[in-house]
């Protein structure tokens, strides 16, 4: 019968709110929550360790500034005519009977030990000093980016939390439907006992009744979704708990009255980047231009391991430039120009669309605050419609029904007001990143 279903409707709605109140709660305010997600979440490590990486490269480009120092020890053993008799000769071991032709033609085995050390320095690399400003340049623009990304981790975390309060409202408001409806079918049954009102009363009374605990249970896992995400902002497991916002953080801050966005960190990153482009573009146009590096060596040489009886260096400096290499370095100068020029254009493309987004969402918190003052002017008109014709269906002069509509309108409008209130706070927030 349609009674049953109506009780069966209940109780499952009721199954489903007591299954989502078992939950424990884990109290955070916003400044805590900001705090780990800044502390723990993985994409901002993520972007930490790109500049990082960009950090790497720069330090490498430090080769053409510093000298390069290297050491090493070799053995050999020979009877090479040629080697062995430079062998002797550099361990200062020759003696008139090594000149006899039959011995210079078939000399005996021999070996030699040879300890070296050697410096270059480079004096003129001047692709290589471009090359270095472009990794500086890609070094500071990954940097740049690094705290962009942290600012927009912020407003995600306003967002999130901010959802997460509206969510609360959202349960809070079903809360007191579902309490109002109930007492509501308390008093439509007193009134079905008593004559004064039909079955099919306390049936719609019923039906609203199984609506609230349903929107309440739905409102709850709403609630477990903004709760997970926050969780997973802050690189945690959610281990069965729901967030429970705590103390009176000031979430919400005004649009920021200056407009223009040149000093934005995106912005700056995309700058750089160009200009980093700009400069990989010289250093190929300049990778045939000629190089100078000085060096220097000091070599000792021995017959026994690690000894250095014989002892002799080599200064030097060297001019060398390559004239032509089959077009691979035209090629790899038409591949930077048009990275170079894809790089200005994807600039001016980015500048063109935060100017649209920026104009949109000043756009957008007009709407949002004429939203919220419409939002609170119907609230005002529905609870009051609601008052009295509660207080009319109390004394008899109201239906059943044109009772469940005022109630349902009102708590529509408490909700559309949370919501125009949420968005307003929301485009305020954006405002002040797109502005930041």
């Amino acid at each position: 019968t349609s009674m049953k279903k109506v009780y069966l409707s209940l109780y499952l709605s009721l199954l489903a709110t007591s299954m989502s109140f078992g939950q424990q709660s884990y109290s955070l305010s916003f400044d805590e929550v900001k705090s780990k997600v800044l502390e723990e979440n993985l994409d901002l490590k993520t972007a930490e360790q790109l500049f990082k990486e960009a950090q790497g490269d720069f330090r490498q480009t430090n080769s053409l500034l510093m000298p390069s120092d290297s050491v090493s020890h070799t053995a050999l053993t020979t009877t090479n005519p040629l080697m062995a008799f430079g062998f002797k000769l550099n361990q200062e071991q020759l003696t008139a009977a090594d000149f006899n032709p039959d011995l210079l033609n078939n000399p005996e085995q021999i070996e030699t030990f040879a300890t070296r050390l050697e410096v270059v320095q480079p004096l003129i690399n001047l692709d290589g000093f471009l090359a270095r400003s472009a990794a500086k340049l890609k070094m500071e623009a990954t940097e740049l980016q690094a705290l962009r990304a942290r600012e927009y981790m912020e407003l995600g975390v306003f967002q999130a939390f901010k959802q997460l309060e509206l969510t609360y409202e959202l349960v809070d408001v079903y809360q007191k439907a579902k309490e109002t409806a109930d007492a509501h079918y308390k008093l439509v049954s007193d009134y079905v006992n008593e004559g004064l009102a039909k079955e099919n009363d306390r049936l719609m009374v019923a039906v609203r009744v199984s609506e609230m605990k349903s929107a309440l249970a739905h409102a709850k896992r709403l609630l477990n979704n903004a709760s997970d995400r926050i969780f997973l902002m802050m690189n945690m497991d959610p281990e069965g708990r729901v967030i429970l916002p705590q103390g009176d953080s000031n979430t919400t801050v005004s649009g920021s009255e200056d407009q223009s966005i040149d000093t934005r960190k995106d912005i700056q990153a995309y700058a750089k980047a160009t200009e980093a482009y700009q400069k990989m573009y010289q250093s190929s146009s300049l990778s045939l231009a000629p190089r100078l590096n000085a060096f220097a060596n000091y070599e000792m040489y021995d017959t026994e391991a690690f000894q250095t009886s014989a002892k002799g260096y080599t200064i030097g400096a060297q001019l060398s430039w390559n004239v032509f290499d089959g077009f691979k370095s035209a090629g790899k100068i038409q591949k930077a120009k048009a990275q170079y020029l894809k790089a200005q254009f994807q600039e001016e493309a980015y500048l063109d669309q935060s100017k649209a987004e920026l104009a949109a969402a000043e756009r957008q918190r007009l709407d949002a605050k004429n939203q919220l003052e419409l939002a609170e002017l119907s609230l005002n008109q529905a609870k009051e419609a609601f008052r009295i014709v509660e207080d009319r269906f109390k004394e008899g002069l109201e239906k059943t029904s044109d009772l469940l509509l005022v109630e349902t309108q009102f708590y529509q409008k408490q909700l559309a007001y949370q919501q125009a209130l949420f968005n307003l706070e929301l485009s305020n927030q954006l405002l002040y990143f797109l502005t930041r």
